[in-house]
């Protein structure tokens, strides 16, 4: 067949429709290998796929013509018992039932990242991972099904064992999702569990109630060295203070933060009490980033830090790495005291 016009040997590849007989053809010669690979337009293969990447790059290799590939999954079992990663990121059919299945299946899993999932509704997966998991690291980022109040607590007994916390959500909502249906003020031991090891948390763009939510936190990680606040609303200077004096190896803090309104006035959520109270409580913090969105040149005093409170901050810890963003009342008097900040490098 080496001998036939290219569009006879063509038109006689496409004329085999049995994959059986497809794969027995690739086997005769090189050629044939080579001409059956590139008339192959669709493509079913079984779950052997590992790792996944590397194994659908070299399809696409392979089969340069593909537009339609089938994986199909029936019969796969998730007893992975070396498994210790699992990130699963834009999976918009991935159901809770799947992720349970991995959960339980997965035994030594101790790193999870969710990212942009909309169909994870119930959340026995969550909990079976709380109470029998062995989960270090949690991302929960961009997914509306989960929210920070009963689905997060239901991961119990989960939050002592974790390392690193990381929770997103798709939008900043301003008065939405910050009320606890099954708060009580009079019995709050719904919030009262550890997190005594923590180290790394991440908060962005969702709103949290009065003494409710994933605030309840921010007083709780006494190991916590690392802290990002992303458009967190509802926070204030309490919620600073009580981290400060609980998180003494607080080396690295990034607050972003928008104007939202205090007391019938508008101003961004945490002041120099803040600032103050990090300063005072936490002798190792290295490296602060402040951003200020939304703020106008002509309306400085909506940032609620003040110079003379960022000042203090630099004086009293040995900050090595300092970025603003937005900063408009910050002017040369406070780059004077910056070129005398002894540790300051970047």
């Amino acid at each position: 067949m080496e001998d036939l016009p290219e569009a006879l040997s063509a038109e006689i590849v496409a004329r085999i429709t049995r994959t059986s007989d497809l794969n027995s053809l690739s086997l005769v010669s090189k050629w044939l290998y080579t001409n059956e690979a590139y008339q192959r337009s669709t493509l079913c293969v079984g779950c052997g796929l590992c790792p996944a990447r590397e194994a659908l790059t070299s399809l696409c290799s392979r089969f340069p013509n593909l537009w339609k590939v089938e994986i199909d999954y029936s019969g796969w079992t998730s007893d992975c018992k070396k498994l210790v990663s699992f990130r699963l990121i834009s999976a918009p059919e991935i159901t809770s039932s799947g992720l349970l299945t991995v959960a339980v299946g997965c035994k030594k899993l101790s790193t999870l990242h969710i990212i942009n999932c909309d169909k994870l509704e119930s959340k026995e997966w969550l909990e079976y991972l709380g109470w029998n998991g062995s989960l270090e690291e949690l991302v929960l980022k961009k997914c509306n099904e989960i929210n920070q109040y009963d689905d997060l607590l239901k991961f119990g007994p989960g939050w002592m064992r974790l390392h690193k916390f990381d929770f997103e959500t798709k939008f900043r909502y301003w008065c939405r999702d910050n009320f606890d249906p099954l708060y009580n003020a009079h019995n709050p031991s719904r919030y009262d569990f550890c997190c005594e090891n923590l180290k790394d948390l991440r908060l962005a763009r969702f709103g949290t109630g009065t003494e409710v939510g994933l605030r309840f936190l921010l007083g709780k990680c006494k190991a916590l060295e690392k802290l990002f606040l992303g458009y967190v609303d509802g926070l204030n200077d309490n919620d600073m203070i009580a981290l400060s004096q609980s998180c003494s190896n607080l080396r690295s803090i990034s607050l972003r933060l928008t104007v939202q309104f205090y007391d019938f006035s508008s101003r961004t959520a945490f002041t120099d009490d803040s600032l103050e109270a990090l300063a005072n409580s936490c002798p190792l913090l290295e490296a602060v980033e402040l951003t200020f969105y939304g703020v106008s040149t002509a309306y400085r005093s909506e940032i609620g830090f003040t110079q003379r409170g960022l000042v203090v901050l630099l004086q009293s810890c040995p900050i090595r790495f300092l970025v603003l963003n937005g900063a408009y009342f910050f002017n040369d008097d406070g780059m004077k005291a910056l070129s005398t900040a002894q540790c300051l490098n970047t």
